[in-house]
């Protein structure tokens, strides 16, 4: 199979026979075999019966039903493990991504030898509540993984299969996948302008939680592709700093003690602050410890159940 494209969405019933039409005269004008996995994700508008009613007219139509509403980067995550194209391609439900760019990402994959490829919308018809917190996203996120892209959050992508075999979203991570894939080893990254539209029907789902939500994972995404496989690294080195601060200090107060006969020791702040950092480092010691233990015994894809599928094989 040439391609898989992965659309995940929520409560966009009215978007979803246009977009599979426009998606099946793009396949079939380029002579791809292809699937198009829609995974609804807990929606309450009637999505599902829509996918229901289209998987049953075009069997490459396929679709998962998540049992509540998990969030985009879940519905993405179930829909990578099933994806069985050579090429994977996500795009959002609500037609502001455009099918036409299909055929150029599949070439910029399979001839061009990226990894992946990311869709920017050089020209955006967002309103600027959602326009300038994602130009700061993209900021912070070029700045703190390197990856230089414009639009990390374009739901317009582009992986080779492999890719979305050896990444894991969740939480909001979704907009992160560009340095999950650098982080898993999949270098080779790529960027296309590509054509954004205004929404046709519903209304945005974009919020004040998904900003602050966004931040937050921004910070762990940081840390994680840092010390995700290795987080002894860190609160092992900060555990071993603390302790033996603590520890001099321990080291000086009994030197004063036994040579230069101070004997009120627990009337020195220096005494509890010894105490404190030995305690600390400790704790950071051992909680390096424990996470090592977690990071090498849980290798498991995220688990979100799914209880319904059209024409999965």
């Amino acid at each position: 199979m040439n391609i898989s494209v992965v659309v995940p969405l929520f409560n966009e019933a009215e978007s979803l026979p246009e977009l599979c039409a426009w998606i099946d005269r793009v396949m079939k004008a380029n002579s791809f075999t292809y699937e198009v996995l829609l995974t609804d994700d807990g929606s309450n508008d009637g999505s599902w019966k829509v996918i229901e009613e289209l998987g049953a007219k075009n069997s490459s139509i396929k679709g998962i039903h998540l049992r509540r509403n998990y969030g985009k980067s879940a519905a993405l995550n179930v829909a990578f493990a099933q994806a069985k194209g050579d090429v994977v391609i996500t795009m959002d439900a609500d037609l502001q991504d455009s099918p036409d760019e299909i055929p150029e990402l599949y070439k910029m994959i399979t001839k061009d030898g990226f990894d992946l490829v990311s869709g920017w919308k050089k020209k955006r018809y967002d309103p600027i509540s959602k326009t300038i917190p994602t130009k700061l996203f993209n900021w912070a996120t070029r700045k703190m993984s390197g990856i230089y892209l414009h639009d990390f959050n374009c739901g317009l992508k582009a992986y080779r299969n492999e890719v979305v075999k050896n990444v894991q979203v969740h939480g909001e991570m979704h907009r992160y996948i560009p340095v999950l894939a650098k982080w898993s080893g999949f270098s080779k990254i790529g960027e296309k302008v590509v054509e954004h539209q205004s929404r046709k029907y519903g209304k945005s789902k974009f919020g004040m939680s998904r900003f602050v939500n966004g931040f937050l994972d921004l910070l762990s995404i940081s840390f994680v592709t840092r010390f995700g496989r290795k987080p002894m690294h860190l609160f092992g080195l900060i555990g071993t700093v603390l302790f033996l601060l603590g520890f001099t200090e321990a080291a000086i107060l009994t030197y004063d003690k036994f040579v230069n006969h101070i004997y009120k020791m627990t009337d020195r702040p220096a005494f509890y602050f010894g105490i404190l950092f030995m305690i600390l480092g400790t704790q950071f010691f051992l909680a390096g410890f424990i996470s090592e233990l977690i990071s090498q015994g849980n290798n498991d894809r995220a688990n979100y159940q799914v209880d319904k599928h059209v024409n999965a094989e």
